[in-house]
């Protein structure tokens, strides 16, 4: 039998979510969903001096955001101190771990002989001779136990390889009792049972390191999973500040839903079978799979964003207007109480939840309230016939109108547009466009028609023509 799966992320508190880590995460925890296992969160918090006020609650509010629930944590590295030197202590009761004697100005030297020697520098070729009791006052490292190739599968790279240029010993403990980020997570996944690690191309180079601790405790690493970087929008540099990365909940105030960006994120870097590209939550877990995920660099493209944002937006049908309704309370400003007449519009029109609120706000929808006005130039001005014809095309819509069911766009737009055809659709449409808006600029009237309903149409219908005579 298999053993269970568990996955984790473990960011560091160190400031905002961009979407390189979160597309870590959700990869992480769709695999986990996937095959019925654990995701856990861990912080990595181990870095005072970097660390930034507000990070951690920061970390767990983009993750609920989006809907990455955790099964275990938050776990934070700093509360478990103790943990790290019991383990600390395996190595060095070992002899695999040593006080660190130098000073900065010794290293220094070191480095600087080293590069008149056109050597690399490497702290294993000045392990002190004589070994000193580590009472937690001097950094502790590790001594790498066999200077040799590693070789290692990667689920997304396939069989990676590195020297011994890449083994060195480093430092386990600093000075000040926390534990590096190098030993920290090697202890916490083996604690934790973690099997499978998706983490950035960027700890390739440190895996023989990895390896070599693993092999000194004498257990068994876990399988890892190199995720392909993320590149900026020309798709030739990983994505910046300056190529418009930014804090991952700044897409909920701009109006982004959380199954968007969920969707969004998880195809950049992943192919599903075929030629879907909106999922569900659900469609992801089941049809998420590590083997899919390519090797290359996967390009943020912010209009593909949008362009799925607003799929999303029309797959929210009626519950759109809950959604932008708490939207719209977190801005501030109250909503008109016909939205629940103008949302299907509304929607289709708006590819964020923030261009929705613009057209609500900019007075688009203004044709909705109880009554407008309009000068009489306005019915004329692109209607291109005398002021007669217009008269009789108007009386002949309300004709027709007044009689006919059912009063929907699709059904208005069967019964009106075949006679603006015939007579000339300028002298009808424009006319009865504005004179259902009062506006220059509107949907089309067939729209028009069917927010307002039979009564409201039929009375502004009315209303343009005593303006007009």
């Amino acid at each position: 039998m298999s053993p269970k799966i568990i996955t984790r992320f473990a960011p560091s508190p160190t400031g905002f979510m961009h979407v390189g880590g979160v597309r870590t995460a959700l990869f992480a925890w769709l695999f986990a969903r996937k095959h019925d296992g654990t995701f856990i969160l861990r912080i990595e918090d181990t870095d005072k001096e970097r660390e930034v006020e507000g990070s951690i609650v920061h970390i767990q509010e983009s993750l609920q955001w989006l809907g990455i629930t955790w099964d275990q944590g938050p776990y934070l590295q700093s509360e478990h101190l103790d943990l790290y030197k019991k383990y600390a202590q395996m190595l060095i009761d070992k002899d695999l771990a040593y006080a660190d004697p130098y000073t900065e100005e010794e290293v220094e030297a070191f480095r600087k002989k080293a590069e008149e020697e056109k050597r690399p520098f490497l702290y294993r070729n000045h392990r002190p001779e004589r070994v000193e009791a580590w009472n937690g006052t001097k950094p502790l490292r590790f001594k790498v136990p066999q200077i040799k190739r590693y070789e290692w599968h990667d689920i997304v790279r396939g069989t990676l390889s590195a020297g011994e240029e890449a083994l060195d010993d480093f430092i386990l403990i600093k000075s000040d009792g926390y534990p590096t980020y190098n030993f920290a997570h090697i202890v916490d996944d083996i604690e934790m049972g973690v099997t499978h690690v998706m983490r950035g191309e960027e700890f390739i180079s440190s895996t023989p390191k990895f390896l070599s601790l693993y092999e000194a405790l004498g257990k068994e690493p876990p399988h890892y999973a190199t995720m392909p970087v993320i590149l900026g929008p020309d798709g030739n540099k990983k994505l910046s500040k300056r190529d418009g990365a930014k804090d991952i909940l700044e897409y909920r105030t701009e109006g982004y839903l959380p199954e968007a960006m969920v969707n969004f994120l998880a195809l950049l870097g992943w192919h599903p079978e075929g030629e879907q590209e909106i999922f569900s939550q659900a469609d992801l877990i089941e049809a998420f799979s590590l083997e899919r995920v390519q090797k290359s660099g996967a390009k943020f493209d912010e209009q593909k964003l949008l362009w799925v944002n607003h799929e999303h937006i029309k797959i929210l049908g009626t519950q759109f207007v809950e959604v932008f309704r708490e939207y719209a309370k977190e801005k501030g400003g109250a909503l008109p109480d016909y939205l629940p007449l103008i949302f299907s519009e509304l929607s289709s029109r708006s590819q964020t939840l923030a261009e929705a609120l613009e057209h609500l706000r900019s007075g688009e929808f203004s044709f909705m309230e109880e009554s407008i006005t309009y000068p009489r130039e306005l019915l004329l001005q692109g209607a291109k016939a005398e002021k007669e014809t217009v008269v009789k095309n108007l009386t002949r819509v309300l004709e027709l109108l007044k009689e006919y069911e059912p009063f929907t766009t699709n059904a208005i737009k069967e019964v009106i547009f075949p006679y603006a055809t015939e007579v000339g659709r300028a002298g009808v449409l424009w006319p009865m466009r504005v004179a259902l808006s009062g506006r220059e600029k509107s949907p089309d009237p067939f729209t028009l028609a069917g927010l307002l309903g039979k009564e409201k149409t039929l009375s502004r219908l009315e209303e343009a023509l005593a303006v007009l005579k």
